[in-house]
């Protein structure tokens, strides 16, 4: 697993179609768009465990959430934001 740090509006790709946007998170939430193929198959893991999809026990992807953003740092987030909404007017 790879794991990135990566600031509001920018993005990742993976392969030749599928772009990765974080626009940002409030809480403990991240709030993300996700441009591909429509043949793509995307669901979030909540949604797999609801419909008993969800991966075989010992085949889960496992993470740790990370520490919580001080809130200087998340001042400084709301600011830059504000800043760039300023730029594309």
């Amino acid at each position: 697993m790879l794991k990135l740090t990566i600031k509001a509006g920018e993005y990742l790709l993976i392969g030749d179609e599928v772009k990765v946007v974080y626009t940002g998170g409030s809480g403990e939430n991240a709030h993300i768009l996700i441009d591909a193929p429509r043949s793509m198959n995307i669901a979030r893991s909540s949604a797999l465990e609801k419909y008993g999809r969800a991966p075989e026990p010992g085949n889960e992807v496992k993470h740790y959430r990370d520490r919580k953003l001080s809130p200087e740092a998340k001042e400084k987030i709301k600011a830059i934001l504000m800043e760039e909404r300023k730029k594309a007017r």
